[in-house]
């Protein structure tokens, strides 16, 4: 083998091995700092690492966020630690030495090792995963795809993200279904009382029930698995919109008992901006629709929804490098810091007089995501306040019965920048 053949074969070879090889660029710039923290505290339950500033300093280091604003809206779309941008760049790169070359012989060859390591992030079988690039075009894709006829029955609520809600009234528009919304006023800390509301609004002819997992109003977080089973009892099917609870909470999608899930991995998980993922009970793909046009559309292979033509594969081999990251930092880990950081600058605007609180304080009902308003002042006005004056991102939310300020922090927040938040919302409020 000649030098010259030698050295493209080396770089086809590590293209190929990418984020799940001994290499990984993450191994290379966290591995062994990662490690190190990780090691410090590891006697300690993750709760107690919550508050460890030194640990999470760390964290923070990976990520390129600019220090003259305040991120608060990961909530939104979530910045990539620099390692995953530094990986797309990689693969870009590689891309562009012979696009038709490069993205279809070496780096499409990286989506089924992808495919298995986001399986078992999952927890569920490699071969019930698609990936795609957002919740958007996952639970379209589901809700689009579902041989439902006119007169059958779907069960969603008035809090559900306006995109699925649109899909659910154009199936109305047509093929006839029957799409019912149920309204809740959140907070709400009683499982039982959420469960009993679906229930209550099921008739002989409904087919779906759809749940958001993690409200992407004001954070609330639905019992997902107990709504499943109430479900499942009686016949009918659950699609979960996972978009804000993936690469957040501390869970497999087994876990919910749900037949049908979507989420959007550029939001918590820190992938590139605009990967997402589906999955789909095995034995409910092969009478789903693709969205997209495929030779064998009543296939039972997964792959049958991934027909999309050209893609960016820098974009979908970096999804790799995050879930290096998130592996690294550790789930339950993660999952507590940030329910932490949360409820930090909540619990200290609570007593702060025309401020209210419109999420749950409790870990079982709340993570990231919080709705905050001031009386007398319209959430447009909050959330520009505290851009104008303060450099603190986050964004005003008026939807149904819900008019709030949504505040998500992420792991690269620091407690200082939440002291900031702290302070311009009582200086708001006072004025």
């Amino acid at each position: 083998m000649n030098t010259t053949n030698r050295r493209t074969f080396l770089r086809n070879t590590a293209a190929l091995a990418g984020a799940f090889s001994s290499g990984s660029l993450f191994q290379q710039a966290h591995g062994e700092e990662l490690q190190a923290a990780a090691r410090s505290v590891a006697s300690g339950p993750a709760g107690a690492v919550s508050a460890d500033e030194d640990f999470w300093s760390v964290i923070q280091r990976a990520y390129s966020v600019n220090p003259d604003i305040i991120n608060l809206n990961n909530g939104g779309v979530s910045p990539a630690p620099i390692v995953v941008q530094q990986a797309v760049e990689r693969y870009n790169q590689l891309a562009n030495e012979g696009p038709s070359y490069y993205m279809w012989q070496i780096l499409d060859q990286g989506r089924e090792p992808l495919r298995r390591k986001l399986a078992a992030l999952a927890g569920v079988d490699a071969n019930e995963i698609a990936i795609d690039r957002n919740s958007t075009e996952a639970l379209n894709t589901i809700i689009y795809g579902l041989p439902l006829k006119a007169g059958d029955e779907v069960i969603g609520t008035k809090q559900d993200y306006p995109n699925m809600i649109q899909a659910y009234r154009q199936r109305a528009e047509r093929d006839g279904i029957v799409y019912k919304q149920i309204n809740f006023d959140f907070p709400i800390e009683d499982d039982e009382r959420i469960v009993k509301a679906y229930e209550e609004a099921i008739t002989p002819r409904t087919k779906i029930i759809h749940v958001t997992h993690m409200v992407n109003w004001v954070g609330q977080l639905m019992p997902a698995r107990k709504i499943s089973d109430m479900a499942h009892a009686r016949g009918i099917e659950v699609v979960v919109d996972g978009a804000h609870s993936f690469g957040l909470i501390d869970f497999k999608i087994s876990d919910l008992h749900c037949d049908y899930f979507g989420t959007s991995l550029h939001k918590f998980l820190s992938a590139p901006i605009g990967t997402g993922m589906m999955w789909v009970k095995a034995e409910k793909i092969e009478k789903l629709w693709p969205l997209t046009c495929n030779s064998a559309p009543h296939s039972a292979d997964i792959r049958k929804f991934e027909t999309l033509g050209t893609r960016s594969f820098p974009l979908e081999q970096g999804i790799g490098e995050a879930i290096n990251f998130h592996e690294g930092i550790g789930s339950r880990r993660k999952q507590e810091r940030i329910f932490y950081l949360k409820n930090y600058w909540a619990s200290r605007v609570q007593s702060i007089p025309k401020v209210r609180i419109h999420t749950s304080m409790r870990p079982e009902y709340s993570c990231a995501i919080c709705g905050v308003s001031i009386d007398g002042k319209t959430p447009g006005q909050v959330s520009g306040a505290l851009f104008d004056r303060y450099k603190v991102h986050t964004v005003g939310v008026v939807w149904e019965n819900i008019s709030c300020v949504r505040v998500a922090p992420h792991v690269y927040t620091r407690v200082r920048d939440l002291d900031t938040l702290v302070a311009a919302i009582g200086e708001i409020a006072a004025t």
